[in-house]
């Protein structure tokens, strides 16, 4: 049975710099991204968008959710399936297209993770379950573009 899920974020301008947005280049595009109980993160546009690098832009974290995720369910699967993991990493990556207008959208994204799984595990089935786990990711199934997986499966 279909259960309903809420998750709240309450996203803070703190760019104002004392003529909100009179001009394009007179306003930062900082803010502040709270959910409850967790620490602030600080937010920014993307550097080609006038936006601070030391921050994190909505982008990065879009792909950041989808690398959690699909790591998330692949950690569940895998001890659901007696893969052991030792070690994850992925180095994940998207593509956005703009256009002439100035907007844009996501191409696809293509997670890496290299695994680490212990020698009596099975090498073919922690790979196999990278395409199960794709397939469960709450936030790959809401995205209009692909998510790809080029994992590395290594036994230590």
């Amino acid at each position: 049975m279909p259960k309903d899920h809420t998750y709240t974020a309450t996203v803070t301008w703190t760019g104002n710099r004392g003529e909100g947005t009179r001009r394009y280049r007179g306003y930062g595009r900082e803010h502040n991204i709270a959910c409850p109980g967790k620490p602030v993160l600080r937010g920014s546009a993307d550097p080609a968008y006038r936006g601070d690098a030391d921050r994190h832009n909505p982008e990065d974290l879009l792909v950041a959710a989808l690398s959690a995720c699909h790591m998330l369910w692949y950690l569940h699967l895998c001890a659901s399936a007696g893969v052991v993991v030792t070690a994850y990493e992925d180095r994940a990556e998207g593509t956005m297209r703009t256009h002439g207008d100035g907007a844009g959208e996501f191409t696809g994204v293509t997670l890496r993770p290299r695994v680490t799984i212990t020698r009596d595990s099975d090498a073919a089935a922690a790979e196999r379950l990278h395409e199960k786990a794709g397939a469960m990711c709450f936030v790959a199934r809401s995205v209009a573009f692909p998510v790809g997986h080029a994992p590395e499966i290594a036994q230590a």
